[in-house]
């Protein structure tokens, strides 16, 4: 089994054993971590991985259309990524950043802060140049807070304005121009301009963000659906593949570090979706007919999945909670395209599952040998 360079590779579990989390990590070189995402979506690089013969292959997001064909049914995640990320002061004078991740109730938003101290119950947070003031009603393990907001605000303003779009902090690099309209939040957020450093947003907030994405709700972007162009999906059209669409909201479950080396002790974090009528009825329809449904991304995956666990496919929404790792019984997807994820993930343990540890692992590792791009911003693979 080949490994990951300057990682051991772990021995074979023994039936019955716990999985270990030891046994999804890797050595990545960090200027492999893409910091800018490809000058053109499609350009970005795509490994392709047989899960029959175990044949890897080396080609290029473009060339897409030549694995898919007439019937294939795509699925895709339309959610669209809200600039969530704030900055400003507890009363305290201590600054203060807050990520809102979902709304709780009329006026109130669940939130991670940094630095969680700073922020008690009763203490108020003055974010955005001083345009919202927020107090915390509610605390949460690993820095969420329940934050109640003001009547009658308008968020969305605030957002577009003031709110930076909420890049992994792996992302690390000197601003470009800002957005239209966000100069006044990039400078007086919380009087240093430290909210600049996290985003280019000239770029991003285009370009962390799918070129389909059209409801409002995530607080991180479904990332294989970045390298994805209007052409490109004219192109698979043409060649008789049908794409779907459904929505899950990206939060912070999709990205939450597993804190326990046995991995059947983590609890994943349910995620909202909703899966449209056209989407349900075309997934149905191939399964019947012996059809692939290519499935764009772990979070169309987590969706589609958890649909499936009370038998078909049905629209309709719910809360994606099922946490997907070696073993799963999968229920829709026929292929998988995906980014290349973090050691020690709950994404890389979706794709072992799908297309096993070692053949991940062998592709990671050559992924790595040729000089992939990895992450957010980075190259994709297909499994077939």
């Amino acid at each position: 089994m080949a490994c990951p360079p300057k990682t051991s590779c772990p021995s074979a579990r023994l039936p019955g054993l716990p999985m270990l989390l030891r046994d999804f990590d890797y050595a990545l070189p960090p200027e492999l971590i893409a910091q800018e995402p490809a000058l053109a979506r499609d350009e970005a690089r795509l490994l392709t991985l047989d899960r029959a013969t175990g044949r890897i292959a080396h080609r290029h997001v473009s060339d897409l259309p030549e694995h898919l064909g007439p019937g294939d049914v795509l699925v895709v995640n339309d959610t669209r990524v809200i600039p969530a990320r704030l900055f400003g002061v507890a009363e305290s004078g201590r600054s203060v950043e807050v990520l809102l991740i979902r709304q709780a109730g009329e006026q109130l938003w669940d939130a991670l802060v940094k630095p969680a101290r700073t922020a008690r119950i009763g203490q108020r947070l003055t974010l955005a140049g001083g345009h919202l003031t927020v107090e915390v009603v509610r605390l949460g393990t690993f820095g969420r807070r329940r934050l109640r907001l003001p009547p009658a605000v308008d968020l969305r303003a605030i957002l577009d304005a003031y709110g930076i779009m909420p890049l992994p902090p792996y992302i690390k690099r000197s601003p470009g121009p800002p957005a239209p309209g966000a100069e006044e939040g990039l400078e007086h957020a919380d009087g240093s301009g430290r909210g600049a450093r996290h985003s280019a947003l000239g770029t991003d907030r285009d370009r962390y963000q799918t070129v389909y994405a059209e409801v409002d709700g995530a607080v991180a972007a479904p990332t294989a659906g970045l390298h994805f162009t209007h052409g490109l999906l004219d192109r698979l059209r043409s060649r008789g593949v049908l794409v779907r669409r459904l929505t899950l909201h990206v939060g912070p479950g999709t990205f939450q570090p597993i804190r326990t080396e046995e991995i059947s002790r983590h609890q994943m974090e349910a995620e909202w979706y909703q899966i449209p009528e056209q989407t349900a009825g075309a997934v149905r329809a191939a399964q019947a007919e012996g059809r692939r449904v290519v499935v764009v991304g772990t979070t169309s995956m987590r969706a589609l999945e958890h649909a499936a666990q009370a038998g078909e496919v049905r629209a309709g929404s719910s809360e994606a909670d099922v946490f997907i790792v070696p073993g799963f019984h999968f229920r829709v997807a026929g292929a998988f395209l995906t980014n290349f994820h973090l050691p020690r993930s709950t994404p890389l343990l979706l794709v072992s599952a799908f297309a096993g540890r070692e053949a991940v692992q062998r592709a990671y590792a050559e992924a790595i040998a040729r000089r992939y791009r990895f992450y957010s911003y980075g190259d994709a693979m297909l499994v077939l």
